[in-house]
């Protein structure tokens, strides 16, 4: 087996349905993962577009995830720190958390999740940009997982 990130919300290559969009309430989906490495000790989530017209947009920042539960819940809430011990940092609409899909009318963009099991907790502010997590996980990624979804107007 190895490592994977799946959701029940949409298939892998389908359409995100618009409530996990800028054209509803914009939730957060709910992920789940499996085969994350043994010696995992945390998990970070990238989420990006790289058909924006500006250059990969980046939509979602999470890390220190605890590996278990292998759950990432519907709706997570938009604050930089979480209950369960993880951090969000800023998005490319200046936000903190989960900034849904967003693209301009034309063509469908592609969307995608990918989850980074690290071999370390990462001491990075909460808030952070992508390049300071980016940083942050050189020398720490054990695996990662990815999953792609798309979205039009």
């Amino acid at each position: 087996m190895s490592f994977a990130v799946k959701t029940t919300a949409f298939s892998e290559g389908g359409v995100i349905p618009k409530k996990y969009t800028c054209d509803g309430a914009d939730l957060s989906p709910e992920l789940t993962w499996a085969d994350a490495p043994e010696r995992t000790q945390s998990l970070a989530l990238i989420t990006d577009d790289p058909d924006a017209p500006v250059g990969t947009w980046t939509h979602w920042l999470v890390w220190n995830i605890p590996p278990k539960p292998a759950t990432l819940a519907e709706s997570v809430p938009k604050n930089e720190n979480l209950d369960d011990g993880a951090r969000q940092g800023k998005n490319d609409f200046k936000r903190i958390g989960y900034g849904g899909p967003c693209p301009p009318p034309g063509k469908p963009h592609r969307y995608f999740f990918k989850l980074h099991a690290l071999d370390a907790m990462l001491d990075v502010k909460a808030g952070a940009s992508r390049n300071e997590l980016e940083r942050a996980m050189k020398g720490h990624v054990l695996s990662q997982a990815e999953l792609m979804s798309r979205y039009g107007r």
